[in-house]
């Protein structure tokens, strides 16, 4: 893993959090974009060099939603950029990590994702992530 990629926030409102958050880090969110195939919207926060992606539901049948409805709002996950994610995959799943993907699936921001089962990574729902340009498909 080379670092980590960004964490992602579960809201119920985007605008309002957009709004609570750009107070909070003194500047607007830089991007949002629609993920159809998880049902959420999401939006960016470039803080120093980290991200900050936060999610809201678009259905309630939505990873989001369903976060929200049993925890409430709050950090949802962390992801990590990977050099190669198939790789990575393989690596993980030889030792013993539950995949929640097959195969990599187009995220936000132009990345392939994967996440990982958070009952084999300690309570955490974590991220792979790699830029699409990068990935050898």
């Amino acid at each position: 893993m080379k670092k980590i990629e960004h964490i992602g926030i579960a809201v119920r409102d985007l605008n309002s959090s957009n709004e609570l958050f750009r107070a909070l880090f003194g500047k607007a969110h830089y991007k949002i974009e629609a993920v159809d195939s998880e049902n959420v919207n999401t939006s960016f926060f470039k803080v120093g060099p980290n991200k900050i992606e936060l999610l809201e539901a678009t259905s309630p049948s939505s990873p989001i939603a369903k976060f929200i409805e049993k925890r409430g709002e709050g950090i949802h996950h962390i992801a990590f950029e990977v050099k190669d994610i198939l790789k990575e995959m393989k690596r993980l799943e030889s030792e013993g990590f539950r995949l929640l993907n097959e195969k990599p699936k187009r995220g936000a921001d132009n990345k392939l994702v994967c996440f990982i089962h958070p009952k084999s990574a300690n309570g955490v729902l974590i991220e792979l992530c790699q830029s699409i340009q990068d990935a050898d498909l």
